[in-house]
């Protein structure tokens, strides 16, 4: 399967009195950029889900959100700070002695002051809270690959088009190759007789001579190798996977031999093809950028 690099997943779970959201984004990029983003309190699971990304996403620069929202009461108990309360009923006490004011000291009031009571709750088990955020990573994971691998169906579907496309023009290119090369054989053949209309020359020497430069404008190999290229991209489609170097490579070479049989010859028609095949090429380029 072929996937696109731009993509978006989202799961939600509710999993041990605790309601965990993750989203993943990405956008294209040359390597793998992951970047997670959690709430301060659980950002010990980063890694585990950096970890999740990697093992699924070959390039791209991905983007995880990760929330979590208490459903369920949690184990919580308030205990009274003695030493802090009994340090303001003394002081409480001392000032209606000291300045003669009515001791209405109540437990509401005392209530107020801080640090009168103290909070503990259960320690956080960092392992279970890890794989619950996992699993619901690996639920988002897969709803974007998903989609990826969608976007990736429609790319390749794309691609195959203009390398038809290109096919087309090559048999083009293949078909007028000859005429153009007996046309500027003939043409250097008078151009030579011209020249050496006045010298003792064989006509048999002008012949081969005006054929071996004509067989330099010749594209038969030229055109052999972009059928092969043509099939190496729909070999690496089927092969699927991370691709999306290759194709840039393979690409390149695609362009040089295009360049080639662009640079032989001055033939107009010739040219034309060349520059149909050459804007097949770059709608192709634009198309493997999001390939992964």
């Amino acid at each position: 399967m072929i996937h696109s690099m731009t993509g978006f997943g989202r799961a939600v779970r509710s999993l041990n009195g605790r309601e965990i959201t993750v989203e993943l984004r990405s956008v294209n990029n040359r390597f793998l950029d992951c970047t997670v983003k959690l709430p301060r309190a659980f950002s010990y699971a980063e890694d585990a889900v950096k970890q999740l990304v990697k093992a699924n996403v070959a390039r791209g620069k991905v983007d995880v959100f990760v929330s979590v929202n208490v459903t369920a009461d949690e184990n919580v108990r308030v205990s009274l700070n003695r030493p802090v309360l009994e340090g303001y009923l003394t002081a409480l006490r001392q000032i209606a002695a000291d300045y003669g004011v009515r001791d209405d000291v109540s437990a509401t009031a005392l209530a107020r002051f801080p640090e009168v009571f103290t909070l503990e709750k259960a320690e956080e088990d960092e392992e279970r809270n890890t794989a619950d955020i996992a699993a619901v990573a690996r639920e988002a994971i897969d709803a974007y690959n998903a989609m990826r691998v969608r976007e990736g169906d429609a790319l390749a579907a794309d691609v195959r088009a203009h390398a038809a496309a290109i096919l087309s023009y090559v048999e083009k290119v293949e078909a007028r190759s000859p005429v153009t090369v007996q046309e500027y054989r003939t043409r250097l053949e008078n151009k030579l007789r011209e020249v050496l209309e006045n010298k003792a020359i064989d006509e048999s020497r002008i012949v081969t001579e005006a054929a071996i430069f004509a067989d330099k404008i010749a594209v038969d190999e030229e055109t052999v190798r972009l059928r092969s290229h043509l099939d190496q991209l729909e070999s690496l489609l089927r092969e699927g996977g991370a691709i999306g170097r290759k194709l840039d490579f393979l690409l390149q070479e695609m362009n040089r031999e295009a360049n080639t049989i662009g640079s032989k010859g001055n033939d107009l028609e010739q040219a034309h093809n060349v520059v149909q095949i050459k804007a097949e090429l770059e709608k192709i380029r634009e198309q493997i950028q999001n390939i992964e």
